[in-house]
Formats: C-alpha cells, structure tokens, sequence
C-alpha cells in the first residue's frame, strides 16, 4: 500500500556519507520534531534527476527552509558511496542531506517501489516529494511518469509550504 497524507512514516535506516565517513541515519531521528521536506529519486546521475528534478532543490533550498523546514534530504535507491559522489558533484554538501536506500526497504515499505530492470536499473524509487511533520506526511506528490520531474519538484512544494 502506497504511503498517504496523513500517515506516519515507518522506521527506516539510511546510509549517508559524511566527512566522518559512512554513517547510518534513523528515521525517528530524521523526522522526529522536524519539518523535513522530501523527495525521492529514481537514480542519482540520470537525466531527470540530474539535470532537473535536483538542481531545483538547490536553486530552492533557503527559499524552502525560510518556510519553516528543518531540513532537505534526497532519498534514492542508490548505495551510499554514489550518493556521496552525487552530492559532491552538484555541489550540494552542506545544502541537502543525500540519502541512501540502498536495500529499498524504506522504498518499498511506503509502497514508492517500481522495477527498472527493462531499463537496467532494477527495483527502485517512484520520483515523489513529500512534505513530513514530526514523521507525519502532510504534503505527498508523485509522478506519473519517472522521466518528469514536475509535480515533485521544487517549486510545486514550495507552493505547498
């Protein structure tokens, strides 16, 4: 069953790396008393998400926190040594927190799951952004297609803070 407003999010473990190295990041610890805005990606480096749906939340970002939001954080089915590669090459250190998934349990267990294996990517995430309170969703918003990245993106959430 596919995550709804209203409802909390499950506990989870992500991987994230820092300049302390690679380090396991708790949900409850994530969302936990904050205003986290969310968004899921199918793949960190491919077009859509590298080229678009990303760089708007970077070109967004102190407009979304001066919303009242805690953090940002980019969520994908990636491992983490990719996704600290990511961050590095949009120069988003210190901007949004780069999630990794990499078993997609969290993925799969919010129902946002989709298999890529036609496209040589396997199971990964739905494009989806979400606004979370207190590790409530108050906001959701997913894509119909994974090659568009409007409905998620940037400036549709700012829209909704």
């Amino acid at each position: 069953m596919t995550i709804a407003i209203g409802d909390k999010l499950p506990e989870a473990t992500f991987k994230e790396t820092t300049a302390d190295g690679m380090t396991e990041v708790q949900s409850g610890d994530l969302f936990g008393g904050k205003k986290v805005v969310v968004f899921a990606v199918p793949g960190a480096f491919t077009p859509t998400c590298h080229l678009n749906h990303l760089p708007g939340y970077l070109e967004n970002r102190d407009a979304i926190l001066a919303k009242g939001v805690d953090e940002i954080a980019v969520i994908s089915v990636n491992d983490a040594f990719v996704m600290a590669a990511w961050e590095k090459a949009t120069n988003g250190t210190g901007k949004l927190r780069y999630l990794s998934d990499w078993d997609a349990s969290f993925t799969k267990a919010i129902g946002m799951e989709m298999d890529l294996s036609a496209g040589t990517l396997g199971v990964r995430s739905k494009r989806y952004s979400m606004i979370v309170e207190d590790g409530k969703v108050t906001a959701l918003n997913i894509e119909d297609s994974p090659g568009e990245a409007v409905t998620s993106g940037a400036s549709a959430l700012l829209d909704q803070l």
